[in-house]
């Protein structure tokens, strides 16, 4: 989406966690904030309970957040850009949404007028179970808002149309005026800590840091030539879940393994043992002995995030400093020793002495960190872009113009899901978090006290 590649791209949030309780209206949708965003969650229910912002929640479940709702929109599962659209219906047809935002900042309205047009209240019901006058209801709060923020996360992307449920919710906010103001935007959640960083590095199969397309010409030469090598692969890598086919099917024969934990989080558990049982060789680099590294043929130890220098991303965009604090047991490491060292034996030596000298790489290769420095960072955090030493880092995204122009409405048309409930299968299954357990538990289950609060896995 031309206009908000910049933030929808990566998926960042386009707004500060600060700017939450400056919003009017809370639109939250996929996301069991209280229970896995705990302390973000605080932001929702101080701006719900000390300055009266209107809070509309999406969800299948009665979580927790819903005790908060002015309005609870219960949705079938799959079913999220139906309702998206339907709200955009009811904004356009009782002519709510912001006119002159959309004139100055945005193209292809027309198109989005004709894709929602059939998506009346009483149609979007027949397809979600959500109650017509609710969608009416909500569509009018979220226009009313002068500023109005949406939080979502995994509940709506991990779906056969999750970018289009993304893209749904970038025209909502667009055609209302969302984006670029100070208590709006549309911001997803992230699940864990330095999930942000580590997908601005380039820890995705089709771009380098800072979301550099891998298939750009350009990019690839200058990074190659920073580098000193002839030249770099110029088509994308795999996917996690393409990997985890690949070595089933016995055409990926070794894998390396960094901080996941794929015997408990893959979505097929027998799939995947018996994908990680075909290959020649596993490397598995954790913090601790999880049920994958059992697995292995080498293990190798890291430091854990109070054992090393370096910085993390959070979920705002926010680059901070981080500082040693203990040393790392045993014959643990700091990552990025223990990745410097594999690639000088495997032939391509990296020098570097310590992590500022990795951070000014980054800098130099990466238009969005270029004016992140460890000496400024010491000061405190700085959000990106951030493209020059004296440059205050940019906590809300698109406040006068988008990175690429006008912001494109993509007109989005409702597809079921691959799979519905049948005789043989007559249930929804969909996954859920707890407060207590974090992730695969590599962490949290180590604990004690956590594990009498929630012991096990269940189904509701």
């Amino acid at each position: 989406m031309a206009g908000l590649a910049a933030a929808f791209g990566s998926g960042a949030m386009t707004n500060p966690i600060e700017d939450i309780e400056k919003a009017h209206v809370i639109l939250i949708t996929g996301s069991n904030t209280t229970e896995n965003h705990p302390v973000l969650s605080a932001f929702v229910k101080r701006a719900v309970v000390r300055s009266g912002a209107k809070l509309i929640v999406a969800d299948p479940r009665r979580i927790p957040i819903t005790s908060f709702a002015d309005i609870w929109l219960r949705q079938t599962p799959g079913t999220d850009v139906a309702w998206i659209n339907g709200m955009m219906h009811v904004i356009i047809r009782e002519s709510l949404f912001d006119e002159g935002y959309v004139a100055e900042r945005t193209t292809g309205l027309e198109n989005l007028k004709a894709t929602v047009e059939r998506y009346t209240p009483g149609y979007v019901e027949k397809i979600t179970g959500i109650p017509a006058g609710d969608i009416e209801a909500a569509a009018r709060l979220y226009a009313s808002a002068p500023a109005a923020s949406i939080l979502y996360a995994m509940g709506i992307t991990q779906h056969t149309t999750g970018t289009d449920n993304v893209k749904s919710l970038a025209n909502l906010a667009m055609l209302c005026g969302n984006v670029g103001v100070r208590g709006g935007g549309v911001n997803p959640l992230r699940g864990q800590n330095n999930v942000q960083g580590a997908c601005d590095m380039g820890a995705l199969p089709n771009v380098y840091s800072g979301y550099q397309p891998v298939a750009d010409q350009a990019v690839r030469e200058g990074i190659a030539r920073a580098w000193g090598v002839d030249n770099l692969p110029e088509r994308p890598g795999l996917t996690a879940t393409e990997m985890m086919e690949r070595a089933h099917d016995g055409t990926l024969r070794a894998m390396y393994i960094i901080g996941e934990n794929p015997l408990v989080s893959d979505p097929d558990l027998n799939h995947a043992k018996k994908a990680l049982g075909k290959l020649d060789f596993l490397v598995v680099q954790d913090i601790f002995l999880t049920e994958t590294a059992r697995e292995a043929h080498v293990v190798l130890p890291s430091a854990a995030f109070a054992e090393k220098e370096g910085t993390f991303v959070n979920t705002e965009r926010k680059v901070q400093l981080v500082r040693k604090a203990v040393e790392p047991p045993g014959e643990a490491r700091e990552d990025w020793r223990i990745l410097s060292d594999l690639s000088a034996r495997l032939g391509f030596k990296m020098d570097y002495d310590g992590p500022c000298d990795i951070m000014k790489e980054i800098a130099e290769l990466t238009p969005s960190y270029r004016g992140i420095t460890y000496e400024r960072l010491k000061a405190g955090g700085l959000h990106w872009p951030c493209t020059d030493t004296d440059h205050p880092g940019t906590p809300c995204l698109h406040i006068d113009r988008f990175a690429c122009g006008l912001g494109i409405f993509h007109p989005i048309d409702y597809i079921p899901p691959d799979e519905t409930p049948d005789s043989d299968y007559p249930l929804y299954l969909t996954t859920g978090r707890v407060l207590y357990q974090y992730h695969t538990g590599t962490m949290t289950m180590k604990t004690p006290g956590i594990n009498n609060l929630a012991p096990e896995c269940f189904v509701e």
